[in-house]
């Protein structure tokens, strides 16, 4: 049977780098904000009931975090009523849905990585939302992977990479904040592993449903990730700031972010049969068209 593919979301980092991978498995039918609004909970039913995929992916998200402290409806709307929506048509059609969510659903007050079975405790309205989407989408059940990332990062959109890139070449010195530790995940990352548990799916070996981490290997702090931003600069005979650490009380945000985003994925590469890069080998990869 020829696989029909819901993606919601066209432009976002993940979205992008999904279309790219999955238009060999199916017929793919991508739909932004103007096709399909997560805000509309009657509108995304009448989306899937006209197209009745045989997959959903809910690549869409509100993810402005600081906005996201005044733009509470919003929020909630988007991360935390839509994937409700969307479980609830999948489990009537028997089919999956893959639902991304976020490290952001943790307090960031654990000493080690974060399981799948530790307490969220989200610290602001972002983390709420989201752990919201994932509650409606395990309280629907069926067959269902809701998987958290985190430090999203590609060559589209906003994100730190590419903000990165350019202030590290357009000023001599630059203060990254050093105590917030996570794992930097390329889009391609997750986009590539979606494939690959897409795969396993069709091919019948399909493990567990449920919720999963999926992040790179490896740790560091975002004045980590920016000095391995600007080797590559450097490698490149570009020009590089110098660098500066310091903690996340010099640098306030409207929302408060989780000092520890480390996920553990164990239980994904085991259960799906999956296997994760290492950031620093997932950076390298999506630098690798500009080089």
């Amino acid at each position: 049977m020829s696989q029909k593919i819901l993606i919601s979301g066209q432009f976002g980092q993940v979205s992008r780098e999904l279309q790219q991978r999955l238009g060999a498995l199916g017929e793919l039918h991508v739909l932004g904000r103007d096709q399909l609004d997560l805000a509309q909970p009657e509108g995304i039913r009448e989306v899937v009931r006209r197209l009745r995929p045989t997959l959903i992916i809910n690549a869409a998200a509100h993810t402005a975090v600081d906005q996201a402290e005044t733009e509470e409806d919003l929020a909630f709307a988007i991360n935390g009523i839509a994937p409700g929506i969307f479980a609830e048509e999948a489990a009537a059609l028997d089919i999956p849905l893959i639902h991304y969510s976020t490290d952001y659903v943790f307090d960031g007050r654990k000493e080690g990585a974060y399981n799948e079975d530790d307490e969220p405790n989200p610290l602001g309205v972002y983390g709420r939302s989201k752990l919201q989407g994932e509650r409606a989408v395990r309280a629907v059940g069926g067959k269902h992977l809701i998987l958290r990332t985190s430090w999203v990062y590609s060559l589209h959109g906003r994100n730190f990479l590419l903000t990165m890139q350019r202030l590290l070449q357009e000023k001599p010195e630059l203060r990254v904040v050093a105590d917030q530790i996570g794992a930097p995940t390329w889009a391609g990352t997750i986009a590539g592993t979606t494939q690959a548990l897409v795969e396993h799916w069709l091919a019948g070996q399909a493990g567990p449903w449920g919720t999963y981490h999926l992040t790179a290997k490896g740790e560091t702090s975002w004045f980590g990730f920016a000095q391995e931003i600007g080797k590559h600069l450097l490698a490149q005979d570009k020009p590089c700031a110098t660098l500066e650490p310091i903690p996340s009380s010099a640098y306030p945000t409207p929302a408060v972010r989780p000092l520890n985003s480390r996920l553990d994925c164990s239980r994904l590469e085991q259960q799906w049969n999956v296997h994760l890069p290492n950031w620093r080998d997932a950076l390298i990869e999506c630098l690798a068209p500009l080089a």
